[in-house]
């Protein structure tokens, strides 16, 4: 049941800084370790990182709000890692209403605990206290991880003593104990298989003779298994004009890789490589009767296995390198683990692909921990010698009752979010929706859902029913490493505007007709699922040939809302806040990547709040929809980022709309919007300005005339 047609506006305008400012840091919960708290805006060398270029550190967050030339508008420096991290609201790290941890927490034997920097032998200064010394923490300076086996991996109350013993000691600045939280593999599991294929004739010689490569409809779709022909990765114009992945690694931040495997062993690169699990340089899965642990290596194979030896299938970038990481194999997870993982090796490793992600039950809001983030935001400012690690993320298998910009990974700006469809072009049923999905690959096909995507699994087995968002993952990962080697100097940034540029909407369609393709301000096509399309591997590799470096990007605070909103069954919310983006200050954005509007609520059932955010362009992105299952009447959202790809490319400057309203279905029900933060995110310059247009009909042409005809106004 809509709202009926009950308003309440709020307008808040804002010219170049906006000097208001909330009165308490964005912060989640308590401050010892276990929350979200602001990341530190300095690097190694202690300068501020505000303005950057591609290659230069993105800003992390402070205090500061000072604003004009030289300054931070807005408090800059608070916002911009909050507003795409921000506390995790809810979900897998809940807080009673003074900040202390709440009861349904579970603690791990695994301890944070931070050093004087005179301490030569950690691991001893562990063993003195009974711990196991497991390594340094990434990105947290002085940071290290204890491990007390006589614990249990899980309880439901800290173990204060063992605290307060590290806590004693003179050479140990803090310790704290880590909450485990749950992280679950983003895969559909069919319940039995069958084999259609039949369609066309895989003759040609310059085809792969790899046996189950007529089942890989995703790479060439002649319309095997009930499939549209040609709807597919176009992967075979890449590999037509030679890249195959050479010289890139993709890690599999999974359950574990086998390496061993036949079609694996010859791309598996061991040097970038560890397993977090175990803590040992060998990330070999842990033995199941279930074989539940073949999810990495499924993923794996999907990017990697070796052309032409007659073994399963053949990966998207079959010369490019595989890592294991393997860290999604214990009960709960830590923090720590997570940091390592997502910072391991950043100059070996070029790609970090997960299909994995919080709970996908429709009712969980969770996100990347402190330790995590400051892992993701070092990776896109260091990695790859400082042109930045991508960071590819499924989207969700919580389908139609979730909503995946309340899951912090898949919804974060420096992670690459992929959603899939399947072989009609339709999405898949656990397929979730959300305006932070950047595009989509593929999972399984549409007469049965076994006939899933081909791709090795244990012991030198192959399967035909790998799928989930889990499955198409692994396949945007392959399509960038095949860009990366076309042009070996792409930045973090050009991987996503090559990917705004290059999806196709082709024959994808929501098979509800829930959501239909619209365009934006400047003439892109998107869609709440799919985001700009499928991808489009053969467009990708001949637009990265000849890519000039995306101009330095910039972070602008557009302006902030404070005053309480009412919402009710029959009332909604307008406000709107009038911005100049910053003009005339050293944060200017005039051509948008992404936007977040920072939102902090509450309602009797926080599943009911639909929220939508519009452009001065026009362009309306639903930024939080409906999910039934999700039943809190407490927590709401705190400072939490709602993040849109829609508005790409756009001019920011005039009214952006929030609109807040309870889709109840006849309950009585109400709910108040306490601060909306609006955050640009994008480049001063026209981006695309150095690039030649060959096709007038190209999304890049079609881009360049809309910059040219505001320049022209």
């Amino acid at each position: 049941m809509k709202p009926k047609s009950s308003v309440v506006t709020t307008t808040a305008t804002t010219t170049g800084c906006n000097q208001q400012q909330s009165k308490s840091p964005f912060t989640y919960g308590n401050n010892d370790g276990n929350t979200m708290p602001f990341i530190s805006n300095s690097d190694t060398d202690g300068h501020n990182k505000l303005i950057t270029s591609s290659n230069k550190l993105e800003p992390l967050a402070s205090s500061a709000t000072t604003c004009g030339r030289g300054g931070i508008s807005m408090a800059m420096k608070s916002l911009i890692v909050v507003a795409l991290v921000a506390a995790v609201a809810t979900g897998g790290m809940a807080t009673t209403k003074d900040g202390r941890m709440a009861t349904k927490d579970v603690f791990t034997n695994s301890f944070l605990v931070r050093l004087h920097r005179s301490v030569q032998d950690p691991a001893q200064l562990a063993r003195k206290h009974g711990f196991h010394y497991m390594g340094k923490v990434v990105g947290e300076e002085g940071g290290h991880h204890f491990q007390h086996r006589g614990l249990p991996n899980a309880r439901t109350r800290r173990s204060i003593p063992h605290t307060r013993k590290l806590k004693a000691d003179p050479m140990i600045v803090s310790a704290v104990q880590l909450v485990g939280f749950k992280r679950v593999k983003r895969g559909y599991l069919p319940l039995r298989v069958e084999n259609l294929v039949p369609a066309a004739s895989l003759l040609n010689p310059n085809h792969p003779t790899d046996p189950d490569f007529k089942h890989q409809w995703y790479l060439r779709n002649t319309g095997q298994n009930g499939g549209k022909p040609r709807l597919d990765l176009n992967v075979e114009a890449a590999w037509a004009l030679g890249y195959t992945g050479k010289n890139v690694t993709t890690a599999i931040m999974d359950d574990g890789v086998d390496y061993m495997h036949k079609d694996l062993k010859r791309n598996y690169n061991p040097r970038a490589s560890w397993d977090f699990s175990s803590n040992d340089p060998f990330p070999y899965p842990r033995y199941t009767d279930d074989w539940f642990n073949s999810h990495g290596t499924r993923c794996a194979g999907e990017i990697s296995a070796a052309r032409d030896n007659g073994i399963c299938g053949v990966g998207v970038a079959y010369d490019s390198l595989v890592a294991g990481i393997r860290m999604l194999d214990q009960p709960y997870m830590t923090d720590l683990i997570e940091a390592n993982s997502m910072g391991h090796e950043p100059h070996l490793i070029d790609i970090y692909s997960a299909s994995w992600g919080p709970t996908d039950d429709g009712k969980t809001v969770d996100g990347p921990r402190n330790a995590t983030m400051k892992a993701i935001v070092r990776g896109v400012n260091e990695g790859r010698n400082g042109l930045g690690n991508i960071y590819v993320w499924a989207s969700g298998d919580g389908g139609a009752d979730d909503d995946c910009n309340c899951d912090g990974y898949a919804a974060s700006m420096w992670t690459i979010s992929i959603n899939s469809a399947i072989n009609d072009g339709s999405n898949a049923h656990y397929d979730e929706s959300c305006s932070s999905t950047l595009a989509s690959t593929f999972s399984n096909g549409a007469k049965d859902p076994s006939t899933g995507v081909a791709t090795t699994d244990l012991y030198n087995q192959c399967t035909l029913t790998h799928s989930g968002t889990s499955a198409a993952a692994p396949e945007a990962a392959g399509v960038f490493a095949l860009a990366m080697e076309a042009n070996t100097r792409l930045t973090w940034r050009d991987i996503q505007h090559l990917t705004v540029l290059t999806s196709k909407r082709n024959s994808l369609f929501d098979a509800k007709l829930r959501f239909s393709w619209r365009m934006n301000g400047v003439g892109l096509e998107y869609n709440h699922l799919f985001g700009f399309g499928v991808l489009d591997a053969g467009a990708m590799v001949a637009l990265a040939q000849d890519w000039e470096t995306v101009p330095p990007r910039y972070h602008c605070q557009g302006g902030v809302v404070t005053e309480q909103k009412y919402l009710s069954s029959n009332q909604s919310a307008v406000l709107t806040l009038t911005t100049d983006a910053c003009a005339g200050n050293d944060t200017q954005v005039n051509y948008l990547e992404h936007v977040q509007a920072v939102v902090t609520l509450n309602s009797t059932r926080r599943g009911d709040i639909e929220l939508f955010l519009t452009s001065p362009m026009g362009t309306r992105s639903m930024i939080l929809s409906r999910r039934p299952n999700d039943d809190d009447s407490s927590d709401g959202f705190t400072k939490w980022p709602f993040m849109t790809t829609h508005t790409w490319a756009e001019n920011p400057r005039g009214t952006w709309m929030l609109e807040g309203r309870l889709n109840t279905g006849g309950r009585l029900e109400e709910g108040h919007i306490k601060e909306w933060t609006l955050m640009l995110h994008g480049t001063r310059e026209a981006p695309y300005k150095h690039l030649q247009a060959h096709d007038p009909l190209s999304k890049l042409a079609i881009v360049k005339k809309a910059h040219e005809n505001k320049k022209r106004m």
